[in-house]
């Protein structure tokens, strides 16, 4: 069992960590719902030294003058209407959720893309719409019935554009879904798939892939092949026609593939920051032999 949505709540508590969850509570907030408390990951260290730093919702609920805690468990200690959740990076478990109502902003229409990188794992296969989903909140991942979800184009942006794209509707879809009464969850239909995590082997360039698959990891920021036995990163290209040549020769400032060749416009060798195409290959020295593999 878990607890009952409420129809109209106005005392919130949020629960969210990272950037992307940032401009949810700020929509909130401004809209005038009294968020009583925000639960946020711990305060980590960065770089070498022995100080830590807030997570980006805790600076934001700081700056707000909102009550912040570390601890799930705080939450029982207090009265509100619902729990909002976004992109919190725990599992909340079953006791909570048979006592609190909670709702989840989730970054694709699920089914599709259940799991920790949904946005992600719609670019890399190459979906040509994705959205956000306002899903209750169940035991299991992302399964919960679904109160509003929004469509949203992918067509050629990166990952970074399509992110900042479905926070920003996926915030004003929340907001209106509170403002105007939470309709009855849906369940999920269709198919699920699951978004796992990235990894940096999902980022590497294998270049007898089709041209469009390649882009795609470009898109996603942080594409990688090799050169000359170091790693070497593409962060922005755009497709081009077929080049007489094995996949990853490397011919003025185009790489071939198996259905095209990519032509290549900012790039980033091995310790070294980045840089246009041109300017690197200036300072490569490039032989015959060079190709990326």
């Amino acid at each position: 069992m878990r607890a009952a949505l409420p129809t109209n709540p106005t005392r919130l508590v949020y629960l969210g960590t990272p950037d992307i969850a940032v401009p949810p509570l700020v929509e909130l907030n401004k809209a005038g719902f009294e968020v009583v408390m925000v639960v946020t990951g711990e305060d980590k260290r960065r770089g070498r030294g022995s100080s830590t730093s807030h997570s980006p919702v805790k600076e934001k609920a700081l700056e707000f003058g909102l009550p912040v805690t570390h601890e799930l468990s705080d939450l029982f200690d207090i009265e509100f209407d619902l729990g909002v959740v976004v992109a919190f990076g725990q599992i909340i478990p079953k006791n909570y959720l048979e006592q609190m109502p909670m709702l989840n902003l989730h970054f694709s229409l699920l089914p599709r893309w259940r799991g920790a990188a949904p946005v992600e794992r719609s670019i890399l296969a190459g979906d040509s719409t994705t959205g956000v989903s306002l899903m209750v909140v169940e035991e299991e991942l992302d399964t919960g019935g679904v109160c509003a979800s929004e469509e949203v184009e992918i067509g050629d942006q990166t990952g970074d554009q399509l992110r900042q794209n479905l926070v920003e509707v996926g915030s004003r879809m929340l907001v209106g879904a509170l403002q105007e009464g939470l309709k009855v969850p849906v369940p999920q239909t269709g198919t699920p798939t699951y978004a796992h995590k990235i990894s940096s082997k999902d980022l590497h360039l294998e270049w007898n892939q089709p041209i469009e698959e390649l882009m795609n990891k470009i898109r996603l920021g942080g594409a990688w092949t090799t050169f000359r036995g170091a790693r070497f990163k593409i962060w922005s290209a755009s497709a081009a026609s077929s080049l007489p040549e094995p996949a990853g020769t490397i011919i003025g400032d185009q790489v071939s593939g198996v259905n095209g060749s990519l032509q290549l416009i900012e790039v980033q060798a091995e310790n070294r920051g980045r840089q246009s195409f041109d300017s690197w290959r200036s300072g490569a020295r490039l032989t015959s032999e060079d190709r990326f593999v």
